[in-house]
């Protein structure tokens, strides 16, 4: 497969293709170019029937801090929100569906979409002091990227509600108590954990895996579609609110939004 991406790393071990969010200058926040080139990437693995186990991971300080709040600033009208939410759809429906065994490692951030993203993967694995937020509510949006589904489908719908109202960050011992995420690791090792999963896999009949979760993915897909069509809705009614402009304006002025409910 093609392992020359402007913003990821593509390394092939065995069975195993190890994916890398490659924008650390931006903690990889998921802009264009990034959500092309991984959807891109995930079609190539998907056709690949040698590959079996999918590695997600972000390189430099963080996993991802999201969508690319610049990006979004600069986008321009409904029909380029409209393009845009298309590939974040895509994008998780293939993640969530994809023929393979996925793992997201994360250490630092992985917050709002990039959160979104890492649950739409089988197994999350994450260091202690990571930082695990869904926190649209912070500029006035909504979960996008199938968030509400994937945080109903891990926490049921109530508590799922009230850590979306919140936009709570979450260490890996917190999200793990709360079954958001599958494996909590010590600091700086979430690599050498997703390694040692990789192997336990290697040495499982992992082919009666993935047709389990072939299975039930296959039952939710319709429901997943559902939920990312009226998140698609949803968010651009948000966009037009004065919460999500006076959230926009407190962000990049580093300060504490004040909403008011319109």
């Amino acid at each position: 497969m093609n392992k020359h991406y402007e913003t990821l790393k593509v390394e092939v071990q065995g069975n195993t293709v190890w994916l890398t969010l490659n924008r650390p200058e931006s903690l990889n926040a998921l802009n264009l170019q990034l959500m092309t080139d991984l959807q891109n990437a995930l079609n190539e693995i998907k056709r690949e029937a040698d590959l079996q186990v999918l590695v997600l991971s972000g390189e430099g300080k963080g996993f991802c801090s999201g969508g690319d709040i610049k990006a979004m600033l600069k986008m321009n009208g409904e029909e380029e929100f409209q393009h845009f939410m298309k590939i974040i759809n895509d994008l998780s429906v293939t993640l969530y569906t994809m023929p393979k065994i996925t793992v997201s490692a994360i250490h630092g951030a992985a917050a709002g979409l990039g959160l979104s993203l890492a649950l739409s993967t089988d197994v999350i694995i994450a260091e202690e002091q990571s930082k695990l937020a869904m926190n649209f509510i912070g500029i006035g949006l909504v979960p996008d990227g199938g968030g509400h589904f994937f945080m109903q489908e891990r926490l049921g719908t109530q508590k799922a509600l009230h850590t979306i109202w919140r936009g709570d960050i979450l260490n890996g011992h917190e999200a793990y108590s709360m079954g958001l995420i599958d494996k909590v690791t010590a600091e700086g090792r979430v690599k050498q954990e997703a390694e040692a999963f990789v192997q336990t896999i290697n040495h499982s009949p992992v082919k009666a895996m993935m047709e389990s979760k072939s299975i039930l993915r296959a039952s939710r897909k319709s429901q997943l579609e559902q939920v990312l069509e009226m998140e698609k809705e949803a968010q651009w009614k948000m966009r037009q609110t004065n919460d999500h402009i006076e959230g926009i304006q407190a962000f990049t002025e580093k300060r504490k939004p004040v909403f008011k409910g319109n």
